[in-house]
């Protein structure tokens, strides 16, 4: 009978080597999962360690239960691992998100050493290499030694389980069909296959040597979605008498879905809106090597949202994981890592990756989407290439799952018409107008142009969002990083998306700041700040309120801005979030009257006069905090840059006159700033070719990117901020050019017309 051994603990652990060091210096004791990237992979700089790491681990066979075979199981070690036993090199793996298994039996001695060394550097040809988020090195999940019969479930073939379930809807019925791939089975020996419903009751069994067999489910209950996850179970045993050789088993659940292009997803004959949130793998001071209770509390903060659908980005996440969503009811999106630059070494990559993530993956009853990639045509979409691994990507796909259907994230620069766009079933697009360039009334009509041009073509949104950290005002502008501009950004949000039904799902990015080494923004670099929640799942922002108030049927009221205290205006605006119908706002104990508001999104004026306690209820519930008048702005409220060579307080700014304080897109309006612009790209370009390059380098992402095209997108931002989003990517600058550009700005006369943003 299988044993599963775990071998998580007491890990001797190199950091940058391949080899064990004589001495054995720079030791360490760690257990799984870890990573080596935890702290340097989240504090800015993009210069988190990127290399060889060894885990060293001796086991003893006495301490296994006797076996036929044993396996070890890796369920995640990125990017790239190679299994030595006793020093023989017995498997190289590359892919850092999937499950793999290494055969280890003929190696196997009274004592036996297993070193997995692990690499995360930069290389032409396994991806991720250029994303924004950081490619945590490590055994960052857990790693186990399985013990079987010779007679066994297939554990070598790209990580799966050697069970495949494929249930189909037939009126109130289900035919389940059931395939097994078995190792060495011999006369005598036959498979049994047992299914049972969610109270563990059996409801049917088929004793058989066919790996191939279909049940009926009569009546069968339906897995709907949040309202109704009702699971079923596949047990299958290869049985020798009376004796069990091996086992394996799986829940799966029964439904029919489609996407149609003017009334998005249909579950089970029924509209169910996918209205969700994108979600990475990582927490402050963890990295990714996440525990158990990390998933759940992850979860459990998705589902208060009230989010129906999860896009699982931007790789393969914990089947932990996946099995939460199958018992939450989440629908999910689950991609490969095929993100923004095509790597042409990379393609067998890709494949592979695909491969084990369907095999893998194929049972969950919560997936519905497989993913081909995301924002790869950052350098344009008309590499035959890159087309023609989509396309491949595509027809793999429908040969191993022909019951699911494949999607892709479009980065927003990617044309409508683009033939890259129609390879997948449906499509999604990733937009940040509102935050990267444009207004926020700009994302609605896009889509309704899209809809209009390809009315047979599914679309959504797989990306949204802007960037909110503990700055705060009372007069929130894009790219200010404030909450309160993130809120207002996401009420715009919810009414234009939610109220096209023809989009087939959006995906909020994201639920979780998450780690980005290379990122210096907001003022606390290394962060993607996107999250509606904090890094270390601390704070809910105002925003993930605004959603809740859309998404979730608990009742609740959330008064905004409970961080902003000090508030300079006489008169202040004061935001409430509820899914109640009516909010009644008291100051000091007095009520300031009630109001109704269709989007759930309540405003009222409140004269700001000393100290006042603001208290929002509605029905039974109620939420109150504090506000007070100041005479001058409370300095703790406004962005100052970490390590920044200039802020925005440090600059020349004379009235009616331009400076890097201004947007972009406002000095773009006028002829003189549109030549000012021209010589600003070329020093960038400048920079761009001075900037020294590596082979692989994350950095180099900007390669062949037209930044013709780039600039106008960030017209929503300030030219200061711009510089120092431009210092991502390696380009900097100092603070004499920023001041020498600065004072050409200052000669340039605004428009009379030219509106702050």
């Amino acid at each position: 009978m299988r044993e599963i051994i775990s071998l998580n603990e007491n890990w001797e652990f190199y950091k940058g080597v391949a080899q064990i060091p004589e001495n054995e210096d720079g030791k360490e004791v760690v257990n799984l999962p870890h990573t080596w990237n935890a702290e340097d992979g989240t504090d800015g700089g993009d210069d988190y360690f990127r290399g060889d790491c060894l885990y060293r681990k001796v086991i003893e066979k006495k301490d296994l239960p006797k076996a036929d075979k044993y396996f070890i199981e890796i369920n995640g070690a990125n990017s790239s691992a190679d299994v030595l036993v006793n020093g023989k090199n017995k498997a190289h793996h590359d892919g850092g998100y999937s499950t793999w298994r290494v055969d280890i039996t003929e190696e196997l001695t009274d004592s036996t050493e297993i070193a997995i060394v692990v690499n995360n550097a930069p290389n032409d040809h396994v991806y991720p290499q250029f994303a924004d988020f950081t490619f945590y090195g490590g055994l960052y999940r857990n790693v186990n030694l399985i013990a079987v019969n010779n007679s066994h479930f297939d554990l070598e073939y790209y990580g799966g389980k050697g069970l495949v379930i494929t249930p189909t809807i037939d009126g109130k019925n289900a035919k389940v069909e059931v395939e097994v791939f078995v190792k060495d089975l011999t006369d005598g020996q036959k498979l049994v296959y047992t299914i049972y419903d969610k109270q563990e009751k059996e409801i049917d069994k088929i004793e058989t040597t066919d790996t191939k067999v279909a049940f009926e489910i009569k009546n069968v209950h339906l897995w709907h979605g949040r309202k109704d996850p009702y699971l079923y179970c596949c047990e299958v045993e290869i049985v020798n008498g009376d004796e069990v050789l091996d086992n394996v088993c799986s829940r799966f659940g029964c439904r029919s879905y489609k996407v149609d292009p003017e009334n998005g997803f249909i579950l089970n004959g029924e509209e169910y809106p996918l209205r969700g949130v994108s979600r990475h793998q990582d927490r402050k001071g963890f990295g990714n090597a996440l525990l158990l209770e990390h998933h759940e509390e992850d979860i459990n903060f998705i589902m208060e949202l009230g989010a129906t659908t999860i896009r699982l980005a931007h790789y393969q996440h914990d089947q932990y994981f996946y099995d939460l969503c199958d018992e939450k009811g989440l629908v999910i999106w689950a991609e490969i890592p095929f993100i923004s630059k095509f790597l042409p070494n990379g393609v067998d990559n890709t494949i592979s990756q695909m491969k084990e993530l369907i095999t893998q993956n194929y049972n969950h009853a919560s997936i519905c989407f497989w993913g081909l990639s995301n924002e790869i045509t950052m350098n344009g979409a008309d590499d035959p290439a890159l087309i023609e691994n989509h396309k491949t990507l595509n027809n793999l796909v429908h040969e191993m799952d022909k019951t699911r259907l494949t999607t892709m994230a479009c980065v927003s620069m990617c044309p409508m018409d683009a033939d890259y766009v129609r390879i997948p079933d449906v499509v999604s697009y990733n937009h940040y107008f509102g935050w990267y360039g444009g207004t926020t009334d700009m994302n609605g009509p896009w889509f309704d142009e899209f809809h209009a041009k390809y009315p047979n073509q599914p679309i959504g949104v797989s990306e949204y969002g802007c960037e909110a950290l503990n700055w705060h005002t009372s007069n929130p502008t894009q790219g200010d990083y404030t909450e309160e501009y993130q809120a207002y950004y996401h009420e715009e949000l919810i009414k234009q998306l939610f109220t096209r039904k023809y989009i087939w799902a959006t995906h909020v990015w994201n639920m979780f700041d998450f780690g980005a080494d290379l990122r210096s923004e907001g003022g606390e670099n290394g962060q993607n700040h996107k999250g509606l929640m904090t890094f270390d799942r601390k704070y809910k922002k105002d925003s993930f309120y605004a959603y809740k108030a859309w998404l979730s049927d608990e009742p609740f009221v959330h008064l905004c801005g409970k961080r902003y205290i000090d508030r300079v205006e006489d008169v202040t605006k004061v935001t409430v979030y509820s899914n109640l119908p009516e909010v009644e706002l008291f100051v000091n104990g007095e009520s300031i009257g009630k109001k109704t508001a269709p989007d759930h999104f309540f405003y009222f004026e409140v004269k700001n006069v000393g100290e006042s306690t603001i208290k929002a209820v509605a029905g039974d519930f109620s939420d109150e905090g504090t506000i007070r008048k100041v005479d001058e702005m409370n300095q703790d409220y406004i962005l100052k840059e970490k390590g920044a060579v200039l802020n925005w307080f440090d600059v020349n700014a004379p009235e009616g006159r331009f400076s890097l304080n201004d947007s972009f897109g406002n000095i773009l309006s006028c002829f003189r700033g549109k030549l000012w612009a021209l010589g600003l790209l070329g020093l960038v370009k400048k920079k761009m070719k001075a900037k020294p390059k590596t082979d692989g380098e994350q950095k180099s992402m900007t390669d062949g990117m037209d930044m013709k095209g780039i600039m106008p997108m960030l017209s929503g931002f300030t030219v200061l901020r711009m510089t120092n989003m431009i210092g991502m990517v390696g380009i900097s600058f100092t603070k004499e050019e920023l001041l020498k550009l600065n004072k050409k700005l200052n000669r340039i006369r605004k428009p009379k017309n030219a509106n702050k943003k």
